[in-house]
């Protein structure tokens, strides 16, 4: 294991993808947004994804530096097309018309398409809090088949994710982000690097045998190599069984079908689509109830009696809030398999041993 300091990382991330044809501003852009993952705790979605993001802009599946185009526009709805721009420059657009709209009208939707990877749907979640919004994102992604439905052993969906941020006054929001399987892929990718091993039973193989070995998902593959999901024999399950199969599909076709980008499908060149809608609370909480209320049952709910070996009763962004000053305080831990495939990366696009020797000081 190594321990990166906070900024050092979002240094070397953003010189990573200057040597990969980002400008300045788009490469720290990503690399904010990739190290803010880590800092919350979601490994998954953190700078692990720096040598998939890096070997998708050669194959031309992400374009850097795209600005998103607007195809549909009125007071209280908007249709973007992200050109298939780094999720973390053409989010943000998308994000911020919904804003806009949202603080004009009380009510807003966004329809985000052909969308590179959008990192941690948190963030954009987060991004709305910050403006006093409620925010409800459904999300797919079109060309990565991972999770079979409830029942099946073949996969047919994405992890296709579902996220709802509520602001709170003078506190931070409550965050609710979770892939509708048992594990996002990312969770897979790190514990095939040497991180955090998965849940038992979070795949499923071809004959049914549930497992949490990698390989069922990606097939052979070396420690600092690249990972295919395309080559394993099973899938990752729908978490929850049909209930979470069921949100799946919902994501599928609202992120997917809806916005444009498509329903995740074999043949689709990979992208992420996102339907979001905006609520101000302002709006609809004339008599000032909403936020009291909020703290009323969140100190409820976290005054349940745990059960036996559990510390205590959580809600949504508790664990990321601790571990956010936690890796703030001491630094980012990546395993020794995740550090490789990123320095390998950077030696690729032509960053040099000192600035690789720079990070880890």
């Amino acid at each position: 294991m190594v321990t990166i300091k906070v900024e050092n990382l979002i240094n070397f991330v953003s010189e990573v993808f200057s040597h990969s044809e980002s400008s300045p501003d788009e490469a720290r852009r990503i690399a904010t947004y990739l190290t803010t993952a880590n800092l919350t705790g979601h490994d998954s979605h953190g700078v692990i994804r720096v040598p998939v993001y890096v070997r998708w802009k050669k194959m031309g599946s992400i374009v850097p530096n795209q600005t998103p185009e607007v195809v549909v526009d009125t007071p209280s709805l908007a249709v973007v097309d992200g050109k298939f721009g780094y999720g973390q420059t053409v989010t943000p657009v998308a994000v911020r018309i919904g804003i806009e709209k949202c603080k004009k009208a009380g009510l807003a939707a966004v329809a985000l398409r052909n969308s590179g990877h959008l990192g941690r749907v948190g963030d954009w979640a987060e991004m709305a809090a910050a403006e006093g919004l409620v925010s409800i994102h459904f999300v797919t992604a079109a060309g990565s088949l991972l999770v079979a439905p409830y029942g099946g052993v073949e996969k047919r969906l994405s992890t296709a994710p579902y996220c709802v941020g509520i602001p709170r006054q003078g506190q931070d929001p409550i965050v609710l982000d979770f892939a509708t399987s048992v594990v996002a892929e990312g969770k897979c990718l790190v514990a095939s690097r040497g991180g955090k091993k998965l849940p038992a039973g979070a795949l499923v193989d071809a004959d049914g045998t549930l497992s949490e070995d990698p390989h069922v998902l990606y097939g052979p593959y070396t420690p600092d190599g690249p990972r295919d999901h395309t080559k394993g024999t099973g899938a990752i399950r729908a978490f929850g069984d049909h209930k979470g199969s069921g949100l799946a599909f919902i994501c599928e076709l609202l992120g997917g079908a809806l916005t444009g980008t498509g329903a995740t499908s074999s043949d689709r060149r990979f992208a992420n689509g996102m339907m979001a809608f905006y609520i101000d609370p302002k709006v609809v909480d004339t008599s000032n109830f909403f936020d009291g209320e909020i703290t009323r049952y969140t100190d409820f709910i976290r005054a349940t009696k745990p059960i036996a070996g559990t510390g205590s009763v959580l809600v949504p962004g508790d664990p990321e809030r601790k571990t956010r000053a936690e890796r703030t305080r001491n630094g980012i831990p990546l395993p020794d398999d995740t550090w490789a495939a990123i320095v390998n990366t950077a030696r690729d696009v032509g960053v040099s041993e000192t600035s690789i020797q720079r990070a880890t000081e």
